[in-house]
Parts: C-alpha cells; sequence; structure tokens
C-alpha cells in the first residue's frame, strides 16, 4: 500500500471560480452609495449651514454680553477661532448625536428596510465584511461630519470676526497659531467620545430592520445618559457614563493642555464601543436575513 493511500482527501471547495471574499463589496462602491443618499446630503447641508444661522442671530439680536465673559458663546464674537469653539461647545451633546446616530444606525436597517440585505449576503458578501464595510463607511462618514461644523465655523468667524487669539473663558488666551492644533486635538476627543454612540446605534442597526429604530434609539439612550449624569446623588457612578465626558475635550483649550479628563473620557467610549460591536458582529452572524 502506498503513502499517497493515506493521504487525506481534500475537501470539495464549493466556491465559484474566481471567487474572492475579499474582493466583494469595495469599501469605495458602499461609500459612493451613501454618499449619493438623500439624508447623506441633508445632514451635509445643515451641519454646513449652521455656522450662518449662528452668525445671522449675532447680526439680529446683538453682540453677546461683555460683561461677564464665562462661555464660549459669550466669546464667540472675539475671533474666528473663538467662534469655531463655541461651535463645537453649540454642537456637543445633542447636535453631532445625530450625523453618528444616523450614518451609523441607518446603514445596515436600510438595507433590511429595502429587503435588500439577503440579495447582498447572497452576492455573496460574507456576513463579517458586509458590517466590517458599512461600519467603517459610518464611521467616516460621521468623523467627516464632526469635522466640518467647526471647520465652517472657523471660515465664517474668520471672515466676520477676523483672525486672532483664542479668547478663553478661563481667563488668558491662545495665539492663533497654538489655538489650531488645540481645535483640532478637541475636535478628534468629540470623534473618539462619539465612538459609544456610534457603536450603539450599529449594534441596533444589525438587531432591527427599522432605521429609525435605531437611530432613534441610540439619540433616546444618549439624552438618557446626559440626564443621569446630572443627577449629582449618583457620585461617582456619573464617571461610567460616556455623557459625563463629552466636554472634556474644553481641556484642550486651557492655557496648560490637560490630557487627565480627555483620556477617561475616550476610555469609558472605546470600552462601550468595543462590547457593544462584538455583540452586533456576533448577533449578525447568527442572525436569519429574511428581509
Amino acid at each position: 500500500m502506498t503513502t499517497a493511500q493515506f493521504r487525506p482527501r481534500a475537501e470539495p471547495d464549493d466556491r465559484a471560480a474566481g471567487y474572492r471574499p475579499q474582493h466583494t463589496l469595495p469599501l469605495r462602491v458602499e461609500a459612493l452609495r451613501q454618499l449619493r443618499r438623500r439624508r447623506t446630503l441633508i445632514i451635509a447641508a445643515v451641519l454646513f449651514a449652521m455656522p450662518f444661522i449662528v452668525l445671522a442671530a449675532f447680526q439680529i439680536g446683538g453682540m453677546p454680553s461683555r460683561a461677564d465673559r464665562t462661555t464660549f458663546i459669550e466669546l464667540a464674537t472675539a475671533s474666528g477661532p473663538n467662534f469655531a469653539a463655541t461651535m463645537l461647545f453649540m454642537g456637543t451633546g445633542f447636535l453631532l448625536v445625530i450625523p453618528v446616530a444616523l450614518f451609523c444606525g441607518d446603514t445596515v436597517a436600510a438595507e433590511a428596510g429595502w429587503s435588500s440585505l439577503r440579495y447582498l449576503l447572497a452576492a455573496p458578501v460574507p456576513r463579517a465584511r458586509l458590517l466590517a464595510r458599512k461600519l467603517t463607511v459610518g464611521l467616516l462618514f460621521s468623523a467627516a461630519a464632526i469635522v466640518l461644523l467647526p471647520l465652517v465655523g472657523l471660515g465664517v468667524g474668520t471672515a466676520a470676526y477676523g483672525w486672532g487669539d483664542l479668547k478663553l473663558p478661563t481667563g488668558g488666551s491662545l495665539s492663533g497659531a497654538e489655538a489650531l492644533p488645540r481645535l483640532a486635538i478637541a475636535v478628534g476627543f468629540i470623534i473618539l467620545s462619539e465612538l459609544v454612540v456610534a457603536a450603539l446605534a450599529f449594534y441596533l442597526s444589525t438587531a432591527t430592520d427599522a432605521p429609525l429604530g435605531a437611530v432613534g434609539g441610540a439619540v433616546f439612550i444618549s439624552i438618557i445618559t446626559g440626564v443621569l449624569d446630572a443627577i449629582t446623588a449618583l457620585g461617582g457612578l456619573r464617571e461610567w457614563l460616556p455623557a459625563h465626558w463629552q466636554y472634556a475635550w474644553a481641556d484642550a483649550l486651557q492655557p496648560q493642555l490637560e490630557w487627565g479628563g480627555m483620556v477617561q473620557g475616550v476610555s469609558v467610549s472605546l470600552s462601550y464601543a468595543v462590547i457593544l460591536l462584538a455583540l452586533a458582529f456576533r448577533g449578525f452572524a447568527r442572525k436569519d436575513i429574511v428581509s
């Protein structure tokens, strides 16, 4: 009996000739599909218009009071960098949560709602790859939305109030050259802190066929955590809430850059995000796709 007779028989390959899972659903194709959707254009238009709306409000209502400037809003008209910081202050907590929840919560559930999800999987696109592609595009669009608001605000504020130092609510100021990297750090922190909202919306998107339920659920839970954070009786428990650290980016706009609050905020956000994304991938891998 020869050695060849003892060799294990190769398992038959049921895949079609030329099929490569890694070539299915290219990232560029998914990005273009999402870019052309009406909700993407509406979100971009709203965020682009918001600085102009705020500028018009200042022009109609007059300049903020100079008597006691203790917030970014009261310093909005000091310079272009101040106006950009004001847009970040106004967007944090709700305005920037909506596009993140929309881009990440609408992506899978919308396919199920259109009854096209099963056809994507029949392409066949591996489930994990499908989720990875949609999550990547959702995160990229979310980051772009967060960057767009202060970027347009910086341009509008500079055109209206000129380029100058970034006046700080705590007193003192940062030079224009120093303000730009500090604002970039603040924007980067907001992007990372919103990962928990993105992961929650994405998890809900894999668990339901209703896009509104996924997006609304993420926004609603974000609001609830903000309400809970306002309850001081919870004490140290509030530090486990992502909303507790949402304004920690202001530590980047101090005479001396402080990292403590931002590091804790990012750690909490990433911890929840990893758990939620693991649940999303695990649940979707076992889900019976009927739509």
